[in-house]
C-alpha cells in the first residue's frame, strides 16, 4: 500500500477501483491486454470511472502504444477544457488520424459524431441500459469500409445485450453544442448499484454429439450472434458450428484436402460466412480454444474432430522437411520466404491473390528476377498452390 488506509475485511469490487482503490498494475495489465488485441491504427474510445482514471489511461496507453506520435491518445474530459475540444474536433474528423484513442469518464457517452470508431473499450461499470444504449451507439455509426465494431468488456457491461430493455432503437440524447461541461454528480441508484463478483476463470470443457470433449477458455467473454440477432455463448456457437461443419465436408480428409488448396479453401470459407461463421467469428474462437498461433484450419478441424490445435510454426517445419525433398534450390528459398509469412501473419498469406504481392516483395519488385530463379508464371503458381498440402497433411504415425 502507498497511501491511504484498507478498510479491514472489506471486499472491493469493480464499483470500488479507481473511486477508492487504485491498483496501477491492474490497470496497465488491462491497458497492455486492450492494445495487443485491437488494431493500433483504428479509432478507439475508452470509457474509464474518473477523470484522474482516464489521465492515467492515456499515459498508459501511449506508453504501450508502436505510433511514435506523441499526440496518439489523448483524455477528452470536463477538465481539459478548450484543449479538449480540440482533440474531440480532430477525432471526430475522418480525414485525420490522431489522436487515435480517446480516454474519457463521462463526457463522450453521448453527442460524439464520429463515423469510423472501430473500438469502444470499457472500464468502468455501465450503470443504466440508457448510458450502456448510448454508449454502444457511438461503435453503431456507418462509415465507408467499416461492416462492425469491437466492444472490449473489462467490467461485465455485455450482460445488458441479454436484458429486455436492450430491444429496440438506442435512446439517443438531443444533439448538443460540442463543449465541455463539468460532469454530473451521480445519482443514488448509481452509488448504490450491485457489487460485480469476478471468480477465477478456469478451463471449461464442452461436450459436443460426437462425445468428444473441447476445452474453451479465454480471459475475455465474447459473445456471438445467432443471425436474428440474439446472442449467443462460446458453447453454443461452438454447438452450431458443429452442426454445421458436415454439410462442407464428410470426414477429416476431405476437410484437409479442401483446405490444401487455395480455391477451395476460399470457397469453403466464403460457404462458412454465408452461414454466420465469418473469419472474424472464427478468429473469436481461436482465441477461446488458446490457438491465436494456429491456422484457421485447426479451428474447424478441433471443432468437427476434436484434434488438437499446432501452431503455424510447427506446421511450417514439418512441410519444410517435406518441401526439401520435393523442391528444387532456389524454390525452397521462396517457399520458406512464403512460410515465414504464414507463420507471422496467419493462413491469408496463402492465398493465391498473394503471390504477386509475396513475389514482389522478396525479389524487390522485380518480376523478371522471380521468373529467372522459379520459371515460369504457370510454374511458380504451380509451385505456390502445390506446396500448400504438406502443410496440411495428415502426419504418418512412426512404428
Amino acid at each position: 500500500m502507498i497511501e491511504g488506509e484498507i478498510e479491514t475485511g472489506k471486499r472491493y469490487t469493480e464499483t470500488d477501483f479507481n473511486k477508492i482503490i487504485e491498483i496501477k498494475e491492474r490497470e496497465a495489465h488491462r491497458v497492455k491486454l486492450f492494445m495487443e488485441l485491437i488494431n493500433q491504427n483504428e479509432k478507439t474510445l475508452v470509457f474509464c470511472a474518473t477523470q484522474d482514471h482516464a489521465l492515467a489511461v492515456r499515459d498508459l496507453t501511449n506508453q504501450m502504444k508502436t505510433s511514435k506520435d506523441p499526440n496518439y491518445c489523448q483524455r477528452v474530459t470536463a477538465n481539459d477544457g478548450a484543449l479538449g475540444e480540440q482533440h474531440l474536433r480532430d477525432f471526430q474528423d475522418n480525414e485525420k488520424t490522431i489522436p487515435t484513442i480517446l480516454t474519457t469518464s463521462q463526457k463522450l457517452s453521448t453527442g460524439v459524431d464520429a463515423r469510423n470508431i472501430r473500438n469502444i473499450v470499457l472500464m468502468r461499470p455501465i450503470n443504466s441500459m440508457i448510458e450502456f444504449k448510448q454508449i454502444i451507439g457511438r461503435g453503431t455509426r456507418l462509415y465507408d469500409g467499416k461492416d462492425y465494431f469491437t466492444i472490449y468488456d473489462f467490467v461485465k457491461a455485455h450482460h445488458h445485450f441479454s436484458d429486455p430493455e436492450w430491444d429496440g432503437e438506442p435512446v439517443e440524447s438531443e444533439p448538443q453544442e460540442s463543449r465541455l461541461i463539468p460532469s454530473a454528480p451521480r445519482s443514488s441508484e448509481e452509488a448504490h448499484e450491485p457489487k460485480a463478483e469476478y471468480p477465477k476463470r478456469q478451463k471449461i470443457k464442452v461436450k459436443l454429439a460426437d462425445g468428444k470433449e473441447r476445452t474453451i477458455q479465454h480471459m475475455m467473454v465474447t459473445s456471438f450472434w445467432h443471425p436474428d440477432g440474439t446472442p449467443m455463448s462460446a458453447q453454443q456457437f461452438m454447438e452450431a458450428l458443429f452442426g454445421k461443419l458436415p454439410e462442407f465436408f464428410k470426414n477429416e480428409d476431405e476437410l484437409r484436402a479442401l483446405w490444401s488448396v487455395p480455391d477451395t479453401r476460399r470457397k469453403l470459407l466464403e460457404g462458412l460466412a454465408e452461414k454466420g461463421f465469418g473469419k472474424d467469428q472464427l478468429a473469436e474462437m481461436q482465441k477461446i480454444i488458446d490457438a491465436e498461433k494456429s491456422d484457421l484450419f485447426d479451428v474447424l478441424a478441433h471443432v468437427a474432430y476434436a484434434l488438437a490445435p499446432l501452431t503455424r510454426e510447427e506446421r511450417a517445419a514439418k512441410a519444410k522437411v517435406i518441401i526439401s525433398t520435393h523442391f528444387n534450390s532456389k524454390q525452397q528459398v521462396f517457399l520458406s520466404f512464403v512460410l515465414s509469412h504464414y507463420v507471422s501473419v496467419g493462413v491469408e498469406e496463402l492465398d493465391q491473390e498473394k503471390l504477386t504481392p509475396l513475389l514482389r516483395l522478396k525479389y524487390h519488385d522485380s518480376i523478371a528476377d522471380a521468373v529467372a530463379d522459379l520459371g515460369k508464371p504457370e510454374e511458380i503458381g504451380r509451385v505456390f498452390s502445390g506446396f500448400q498440402k504438406y502443410l496440411y497433411q495428415q502426419q504418418k504415425a512412426v512404428a
